[in-house]
């Protein structure tokens, strides 16, 4: 297993990757872990990565000139285009590490462990543009509902859960087998529900006579965070969104709500 983190503080990783079962595991060739400098595929002399977000707001966005280049410098072949998109190799996962993305289980670090690569895309700043979610990365994924500096935390959790699944990396295999989010296909509790399955994320609500929902649905209605975009404004043919940079802050705003909605109903439908 090869994982590969592409990141703007390569620096670090250099404990995590030191101790206990990660560096069993590379000291005995069953991962190879690389970890790539962002700034290495920025073409000024500031090197720079990030830009200020179209339609105006807070912070910073990660530009996608330097994150695809840097996934395809690792691939060692282009990704493709709007004209012509690239084909996807169904053993390699290009993660991208955001508070917006589906929810990191267990089951998705079973999936992994299945796979011969990972490309994981450490986001930094107000956010990443979002050419690359929707055209680099396989997947968009979050390690839960808060936020946090970075994705270099969460790259490094999905690393130790997904190592510790392959043969050999915990020495006893049953380790692994038998322990929490563990996949049991009979019923070991008496009650129909399968053994290891996890108990429900977040305290119920009554909502009506004989309904009960999340509270932070009934009552919260979170959602995740509006995609975001940055210079330039078209790059091999991917757009931003005209309303972007029509300068109408009215505009701008029922887009956001809009697309934010969106996605969460696609990446996190238990919110809304």
């Amino acid at each position: 297993m090869r994982f590969d983190l592409i990141t703007i503080f390569p620096e670090f990783f250099a404990g995590p990757l030191d101790h206990g079962i990660l560096r069993r595991a590379r000291e005995t060739r069953l991962v190879e872990v690389n970890v790539q400098d962002l700034r290495a595929f920025t073409k000024d002399c500031h090197r720079t990565v990030d830009d200020r977000p179209f339609g105006g707001g807070e912070g910073m966005v990660l530009k996608p000139e330097p994150l695809f280049e840097a996934v395809e410098s690792l691939l060692g072949h282009g990704v493709g285009d709007a004209s012509k998109p690239g084909d996807a190799d169904p053993k390699t996962a290009i993660v991208l590490m955001s508070a917006a993305g589906k929810l990191l289980r267990q089951e998705t670090a079973r999936r992994y462990a299945k796979m011969e690569r990972i490309i994981l895309i450490c986001g930094r700043y107000e956010g990443v543009d979002e050419r690359v979610a929707e055209h680099l990365a396989t997947e968009e994924i979050s390690v839960g509902d808060f936020v946090l500096s970075g994705g270099e935390l969460p790259a490094m959790m999905i690393v130790d859960a997904v190592t510790r699944l392959l043969p050999g990396a915990l020495g006893n295999e049953a380790s692994s087998q038998n322990e929490s989010f563990s996949a049991v296909e009979q019923d070991l509790t008496g009650t129909g529900e399968r053994a290891g399955q996890a108990p429900p994320l977040r305290p119920e609500a009554e909502d009506a006579p004989g309904r009960r929902e999340p509270e932070s649905a009934a009552r919260n209605h979170v959602l995740l965070d509006f995609p975001h975009y940055t210079r330039p404004a078209e790059y091999r043919g991917w757009g931003v969104p005209e309303v972007l940079m029509g300068g109408n802050h009215a505009e701008v705003a029922k887009w956001r709500r809009a697309a934010a909605l969106e996605k969460t109903r696609r990446n996190r439908p238990d919110l809304v």
